[in-house]
């Protein structure tokens, strides 16, 4: 897409050359990193916890609010748990006891509105987990969504902060999603829009 990326597992090392100035037009979140509470994670809590710093909540509102473009993917939703602040910003959030996902799968993935990100866009079937009962923002519209035992569930929106573009798509469970050709256009799409150059959006397949 002639997009220049640089990539990091340090999330802070990452915010701070965020934060340096106009080096970077988009932010990619794809993550799992949160604060771990419970029994289950108790072996990895001591390698694996996460609480965003000050200064990283800092970036990321400066940048989107500055009109910087971000760029969600699957397990982002589940990240920085201890800053509610994330999730008004994504769209939506993980609420530990209440949202979950089936087992992988195959499943079918429908378009449900028009917008540049799913132009051309025809409803595809990939094996994913699909996320349940996310906290969605109240206006967030679904652009993607699939149905497993509990009803349709969003999977993809995007949305305005200030003069940021943000997306969230929650599929991308491993390279099998990410690789497949119907959602690959798409996640191609919603870079661009994230980055605001929407007269490549609908060119972008």
């Amino acid at each position: 897409m002639g997009i220049e990326s640089d990539t990091t597992e340090d999330i802070e090392a990452g915010l701070d050359a965020l934060a340096l100035g106009n080096r970077y037009s988009l932010l990619s979140v794809n993550a799992l990193r949160w604060q771990m509470a419970g029994e289950k994670y108790d072996a990895y809590r001591s390698e694996w916890r996460f609480d965003l710093s000050e200064r990283g909540r800092r970036a990321i509102v400066e940048h989107v609010s500055g009109g910087g473009g971000l760029l969600g993917l699957h397990t982002a939703s589940i990240c920085f748990d201890t800053w509610d602040v994330w999730g008004r910003i994504l769209g939506g959030a993980w609420v530990w006891g209440t949202s979950h996902h089936p087992e992988y799968a195959a499943v079918n993935v429908r378009i449900e509105a028009r917008h540049p990100i799913v132009h051309d866009a025809r409803d595809f079937s990939v094996d994913d987990e699909i996320y349940h009962h996310l906290h969605l923002q109240p206006d967030v519209v679904p652009l993607l969504s699939a149905e497993r035992d509990e009803g349709p569930q969003p999977l993809l929106w995007a949305r305005t902060i200030g003069r940021g573009r943000v997306v969230y798509d929650a599929l991308g469970h491993d390279a099998r999603s990410v690789g497949h050709r119907e959602h690959a256009g798409i996640l191609r799409r919603a870079a661009l829009w994230a980055l605001g150059r929407p007269d490549e959006v609908v060119r972008a397949a």
